[in-house]
């Protein structure tokens, strides 16, 4: 043989001997040695210190679904025991999580550039704390390395039954979850069927809902329960594999039911899911939230879920629901990125009920069912709302909503047709701009605005009224239904308060009525003039409408109390002056009504009547003092010449041809006479 030949035997079995040296290397190998190693590249890799208690075990195999070189080569198989994940030191608990086992393969080639690359994670035996304080750190965000020396790549993980604490102090929520396989798998689409606006489901065979979890605690001091199933493979490499999620939840007297998936749960990135939502109050949802939602009639709504999270957008799409005896539809939008999180969406009512609106200005807050925690109890004699507005949270967010009430149904048979809002919620201050109503076959335009950076609250409000028709405006009042009279008027309103009644008891402004062409009782307007003949006719006769020319309000405010600048029912056989004033503060009357008979009346005493009491109970009757002389009317006529020109503008608005309030503003702006006895 040839000096040649020999030497590439001698390497031929030098390389035999080096591989089953290898062979033998790995085979014999205590690889419980190599935890240190181990446990220091993956607490780099996580931000997090990692440790391995029990024993490593290492098998290898090839792995057939690798690609290129990494096909070719053996993989290690570990078989890690009793692994613990540390906690931040802020925590409660000292680890974040423990599982009993491990399993999972290495590539090998990925090694040499400080890559350890895991294809699949599976866990047995997981319990998991999850931890976030007040301040709003959390134990779930990780740091994971990106270039330096060493980086981790995992692919999916599995996991089999085991147990999930979650101590919430942000959300005031402590639950303990427990999971447990479901036996066999459960489809998809038997969970959530494939539907019209219903999430798709995933196209991957093996997302199914593999696990069942049931979980009980307190939110804010109440009981919390909830129950549900997941699936068993969260994929960390691949953003758009689906995991399943459903979830029925009931925190105090919310109730939460979702289904769909969730996808990139590294980042917690895109969640589609059915959604379904309901409760006493749609500002208890603030809460869980934070999104700052107005307090309403008990509610329920179902629609469909569609959350970046990572991005901060989170879109409830087309849903449709009930709010007390209304119905509402519509899409919002919340985005939590920006200086401020901002609420946006379009809301549609086909039909709504009036009643179910007084919930949001305080109203009806002891006779319904709604309650905030800290609501005010509404004192039995008091008819103006005393609840206030939780002007706290409105910096908290910002809004923009259009809504639209179709049709409105109310108990009193309040002729309201339709109403439109649009609501600005900007850095704390409220607006309504416009506030459109049609009512009476006329019309209500208002422009409010409540600036809730202050305490008290400001508010400020202007309103126009416009062809209000009176047979439609009191459509249960016979008397009213000959009446072809018409309803114009404009106020101004501005006042401080964290309520309705503190608004208006602090308000400040004017008020200005015109109504012509109207009708009222005869019989009432004789016992108006305490014409005690023309009664006793009339009642013999029976009572008919009468007509009235033309009745005009001006009233101006000053800190809560109202008092009539001109103030007067002008009708065919009587006019009836009234002053005195109305205190919104305190809630009281105190009105004097002064009757002037037009023509002959018998047995005519004309005193004057009043007006007093309270909004709530109010106390009408005959003044007891002497009787006034005939020439009152005409001594407050005299000073009424600048509020009967500021009322005839009002008149255009009305018809386009002149009217009977015409001709009576103008006899008024005349200068008066003194009347003779």
């Amino acid at each position: 043989m040839t000096r040649a030949g020999r030497i590439l035997i001698w390497i031929v079995v030098a390389i035999a001997v080096l591989l089953v040296a290898i062979v033998l290397f790995v085979a014999l190998f205590n690889w419980n040695s190599a935890r240190p190693w181990l446990d220091q590249r993956l607490s780099a890799s996580i931000g997090r210190p990692v440790a391995i208690n029990g024993d490593l075990t290492v098998n290898w195999l090839r792995n057939p679904d690798a690609g290129g070189v990494s096909r070719w080569v053996p993989w290690p198989r570990f078989t890690a025991r009793d692994i613990s994940i540390a906690n931040p030191a802020w925590t409660r608990q000292p680890r974040f999580a423990t599982v009993q086992q491990v399993r999972f393969s290495l590539n090998p080639v990925a090694l040499v550039s400080h890559t350890i690359d895991i294809p699949s994670l599976k866990l047995f035996g997981p319990a998991v704390d999850v931890e976030r304080d007040k301040q709003g750190r959390n134990n779930w965000t990780f740091h994971f390395a990106h270039g330096g020396d060493w980086k981790l790549a995992i692919g999916e993980v599995g996991f089999d039954a085991g147990t999930l604490r979650w101590n919430d102090d942000a959300l005031d929520m402590h639950l303990d979850i427990d999971v447990k396989p479901l036996g066999k798998p459960i489809p998809f689409d038997q969970i959530v069927p494939p539907a019209s606006g219903a999430p798709t489901p995933p196209p991957h065979s093996n997302q199914a809902y593999y696990f069942a979890w049931n979980a009980q605690g307190t939110w804010r001091g109440a009981k919390a329960r909830g129950s549900g199933k997941i699936g068993s493979v969260l994929a960390l490499s691949d953003a758009s594999m689906p995991f399943p999620l459903q979830a029925d939840l009931r925190l105090r007297d919310l109730h939460i039911v979702i289904a769909g998936t969730l996808t990139d749960p590294v980042h917690l990135g895109a969640l589609d899911l059915s959604l379904d939502v309901s409760g006493n109050s749609m500002s208890h949802l603030y809460a869980l939230t934070g999104v700052n939602l107005p307090t309403t009639a008990p509610f329920a709504t179902h629609g469909r879920l569609l959350a970046h999270i990572h991005q901060g957008v989170f879109e409830y799409d087309k849903f449709d629901g009930k709010v007390g005896h209304s119905d509402l539809h519509g899409s919002v939008i919340y985005t939590s990125n920006g200086a401020r999180p901002k609420l946006t969406g379009t809301l549609t009512s086909n039909v709504l009920d009036f009643a179910d609106l007084g919930p949001l200005i305080g109203a009806d807050s002891n006779a319904s069912k709604v309650q905030r925690d800290e609501a005010q109890k509404q004192p039995a004699d008091k008819v103006l709302p005393v609840e206030t507005f939780d002007t706290a949270r409105w910096r908290s967010m910002d809004a923009d909503v259009h809504f639209t009430g179709k049709r409105i149904v109310r108990k009193a048979a309040l002729p309201v047709s339709n109403l439109s809002t649009h609501l600005v919620l900007d850095d704390g201050v409220l607006t309504l701009d416009p506030l459109a109503l049609s009512a009476a076959g006329g019309e209500v335009k208002a422009n409010i605005t409540l600036d809730g950076r202050k305490d008290p609250m400001h508010g400020e409000a202007t309103l126009k009224l416009r062809r209000l028709e009176l047979k439609k405006l009191f459509p249960t009042v016979d008397l009213m239904h000959t009446s072809l009279g018409q309803i114009n008027g404009d106020a101004a309103l501005k006042g401080d308060g964290n309520s309705v009644a503190r608004l208006l008891g602090t308000s400040d402004g004017e008020v200005k009525l015109l109504i012509d062409d109207g009708a009222a009782s005869k019989l009432l307007l004789e016992e108006a003039g305490l014409n005690i003949g023309n009664i006793i006719i009339t009642k013999l006769v029976g009572d008919k409408p009468e007509k009235i020319n033309c009745a005009a309000a001006d009233l101006v405010a000053k800190d809560g109390t109202w008092r009539p600048r001109l103030f007067f029912i002008d009708a065919e056989t009587m006019r009836i002056d009234v002053d005195g004033s109305i205190d919104l503060k305190n809630e009281t009357l105190d009105l004097v009504m002064h009757p002037h008979s037009k023509g002959i009346r018998v047995l005519s005493l004309r005193s004057p009547l009043y007006l007093r009491g309270t909004l709530k109970h109010p106390d009408a009757g005959v003044e007891k003092g002497p009787l006034l002389a005939r020439g009152v009317g005409a001594a407050v006529l005299g000073v009424v010449a600048a509020p009967a020109a500021a009322l005839a503008a009002l008149v255009a608005p009305s018809h386009e041809n002149e009217n009977a309030c015409t001709g009576v503003l103008a006899q008024i702006r005349k200068p008066a006479k003194a009347s003779g006895k």
